[in-house]
């Protein structure tokens, strides 16, 4: 907004608010944009700056955090927010929310992300689930009529899609992608009984855990997997894009680059295949939450209020880039009946939130270094977790 345009509009004492985030996309950045433009129309007295910070985005938080220069409002992971809520830098909400608002509009497990101790401390403002995307060209040429219900049905029909044209052992096109990372997985470990964590220690390495986990490594081994480095992608999305692999477990942010990125693919997407007769995915949320320490917190509220309200939500979460927390937009907007976000809205009933307290960050770091090496036939499974959980045990209890 120009300096003209903002001097207009100070008739009585003005507002500055700062807004921090990140941005997956242009397209999406503008949107919200024109949402906070429309919010200063409505209240001429408050300027928002709206801040991205796509590099080391929660180490700047933190740092401003410890600094008392944080911003007013900002986003934040569900995967960060125990963090942050215990240490008490963040305003709890529950004083400016009124029966208007319509909390229950929002479907719960997001909101419970964001609470502790009975208190809010964030609004969701949208969330993806992981779903199972596939090419459907891929599909018909090797005479494949539905996508797979079941994991073991995933097992056999990546063997399918596996070709080798050249017979040179240069895979041309794998069955499927794997991000072997704990973000992805976790809903993996719990897939047999399994559990990520256990009375605020890591406990990931039992055989009921291992036994969800043994499938995605028995894959890759197997050859019908491939990580996007072994195609030459830098994702999962783009590797799939290329046609490099022909199932991907993707969510909706995948959907806009797709469609954008490569228009002539013909794809589809299923729900995840249910694994031990359970249906399982991941959940992946963020939320408005407020600095304890704003100097303008009533003014601060109102924005986290028009970003979450109906109408506000509805502006910016028609381009699909990820999933609307309020579930009147999600139906407005026909999320459930498309038939590429359906799934993606049916796992959200059965997901995985991607949160486990603040153990979580460490408990990440080590998992993800020893699943890699358990993928690559470094060492066993089994080896491998025993050695994350403990070195993550370790530095919990040192913490503590």
């Amino acid at each position: 907004m120009t300096a003209a345009c903002r001097s207009s509009r100070q008739t009585e004492a003005t507002i500055d608010l700062t807004l921090s985030g990140w941005q997956s996309n242009p397209a999406e950045s503008r949107l919200l944009e024109k949402v906070i433009l429309q919010f200063e129309k409505k209240y001429p007295n408050i300027n928002v700056k709206h801040e991205v910070i796509n590099s080391q985005y929660m180490d700047v938080i933190r740092t401003r955090l410890i600094g008392d220069v944080a911003p007013d409002v900002f986003y934040l992971e569900a995967f960060e927010a125990p963090t942050l809520m215990k240490y008490g830098v963040l305003e709890p909400l529950n004083s400016y929310i009124t029966p208007e608002y319509n909390l229950k509009d929002f479907e719960p497990s997001l909101l419970n992300a964001f609470k502790q101790n009975n208190q809010i401390y964030g609004i969701p403002k949208d969330f993806s689930t992981l779903a199972l995307f596939y090419n459907q060209t891929a599909f018909n040429q090797a005479k494949i009529r539905r996508p797979p219900q079941t994991w073991d049905e995933l097992i056999q029909v990546s063997k399918k899609l596996t070709i080798d044209h050249n017979k040179d052992r240069k895979i041309d096109q794998f069955g499927i992608g794997i991000a072997p990372e704990l973000a992805r997985q976790s809903f993996m470990v719990k897939a047999f009984g399994g559990a990520l964590t256990q009375n605020n220690q890591a406990a990931f390495a039992t055989p009921e855990s291992l036994k969800g986990l043994q499938l995605v490594v028995n894959q890759y081994r197997e050859g019908t997997a491939a990580q996007p480095s072994d195609v030459g992608a830098n994702s999962n999305s783009e590797a799939f894009g290329q046609g490099r692999i022909a199932m991907a477990i993707e969510g909706a942010w995948a959907i806009p680059y797709l469609k954008e990125t490569f228009p002539n693919l013909k794809f589809a997407i299923a729900e995840m295949p249910t694994i031990n007769n359970r249906k399982g995915t991941m959940a992946y949320t963020v939320g408005y939450v407020m600095n304890r320490n704003s100097k303008h917190k009533q003014a601060a509220w109102k924005l986290i209020e028009y970003l979450t309200n109906e109408a506000g939500m509805k502006t910016w979460a028609d381009q699909g880039f990820a999933l609307p927390s309020r579930r009147s937009v999600l139906i407005d907007l026909g999320y459930d009946s498309n038939p590429l976000y359906a799934p993606l809205v049916a796992g959200s009933k059965y997901a995985t939130i991607w949160q486990a307290g603040e153990i979580l960050p460490t408990i990440l770091t080590n998992f993800d270094n020893q699943f890699i090496s358990a993928l690559l036939g470094q060492q066993s499974l089994s080896l491998a977790m025993k050695k994350a959980q403990d070195t993550a045990n370790r530095e919990i209890y040192l913490s503590n």
